[in-house]
């Protein structure tokens, strides 16, 4: 790994262009070097969670879960509607969620094939599948040196093909991390575009064009997937949703670096979305650094600050919104909000407020 960490230790070991001289003499243990050319190739990798006590562990985190989330809604609206119930960071009040993030063997698994400390950030549990388009969670979660954040996606029971399982697409975590400027977004200016929405039809055609096909994780209670920061994966539709499918995220973020959101960032605008991570192992925030040091305080809040301005024109005294639909039918067609849309494009465009 020494020629790797010398000349290149802004990347991590598993993206490596020099992962294979590298792997041959890191002295890893059989599975350790599995899962890493698991990750250099394909993206993901597949493990047994190590913790001998896990059956108890799962099944008590779903005990204490399953009446935080909101299924009448969701057997009656949201299952149609495309949603999912989720509980985010349910480490703060469940000791067992937290057991699971912050499982050493893990935390030690992914120090070693990235090169940096690994620390969880977030958890996220679900009981049915996410319904969620495939994404990069490169542009949700990123840092600076880029990609050095990662997701362990736990089965808390077994998962068949019915229950709406993972879906991810092996070798799109080797593509360009694609951000705001690549798509000719200027987030500050447009807001409404801060949504993953706004690149599915670039992840889409990504996919078309380099001919990749999705594979399914439908594990075993206990088997967990490792993913890369840029892997694009998602959740199927349930096909029954009468069935669960009880799962834990964690997403973890390694030391040193600078952490922000690329899908509300424009960094050569002026404006950042940093964020400040809580690290679960102590409890406290994680300061931004680049390249060893402490990116200033001034600087990240104007960054924020600006990030944050709201760029919208004001709304005329005069404005009616079902005579702006009149006036602009392809608006009405689109059926967006008349408001959102004059205040963010329409007075931009030059658009009548009347017919």
């Amino acid at each position: 790994m020494k020629i790797h960490s010398d000349l290149l230790p802004g990347v991590p070991f598993i993206e490596s262009p020099f992962f294979n001289k590298g792997i041959a003499t890191a002295g890893f243990d059989n599975e350790t070097r599995r899962v890493a050319e698991d990750l250099y190739r394909d993206g993901f990798a597949i493990i047994d969670f190590p913790d001998e006590e896990f059956d108890s562990i799962a099944d008590q985190i779903k005990q204490a879960l399953v009446d935080k989330y909101e299924w009448e809604y969701w057997l009656s609206e949201g299952y149609d509607a495309g949603d999912s119930l989720r509980v985010i960071d349910a480490w703060k009040d469940n000791e067992n969620v937290r057991r699971l993030a912050t499982n050493a063997k893990i935390i030690s698994l992914l120090s070693n094939l990235f090169g940096r400390q690994a620390w969880p950030f977030q958890t996220l549990n679900f009981p049915v599948g996410t319904q969620q388009h495939y994404h990069s969670d490169s542009v949700h979660f990123s840092s600076v040196p880029e990609r050095f954040m990662c997701g362990v996606w736990t089965a808390l029971e077994d998962i068949d093909e019915d229950a709406g399982p993972l879906i991810y697409y092996p070798g799109s975590h080797k593509w360009p991390i694609y951000t705001n400027e690549h798509l000719g977004v200027c987030s500050v200016e447009t807001p409404s575009s801060r949504n993953q929405q706004t690149f599915e039809p670039l992840w889409e055609a990504l996919v078309e064009e380099h001919g990749i096909k999705p594979k399914l994780f439908t594990p075993k209670k206990g088997q967990s997937l490792i993913w890369l920061a840029n892997l694009l994966h998602g959740g199927l539709k349930q096909s029954d949703k009468t069935k669960t499918r009880w799962s834990q995220v964690t997403h973890y973020y390694f030391e040193g670096c600078t952490y922000y959101t690329p899908l509300s960032s424009d960094p050569m605008y002026g404006a950042v979305k940093f964020r400040e991570p809580m690290n679960i192992l102590t409890g406290e925030r994680s300061p931004n650094k680049y390249c060893g040091y402490d990116i200033p305080g001034e600087f990240v809040e104007l960054a924020t600050r600006l990030q944050q301005i709201d760029r919208a024109a004001p709304l005329p005294a005069d404005f009616d919104a079902a005579e702006y639909l009149a006036a602009n039918p392809d608006v009405k067609a689109a059926g967006v909000d008349p408001i959102h849309h004059y205040r963010y494009f329409g007075a931009r465009e030059g658009r009548a407020i009347k017919a």
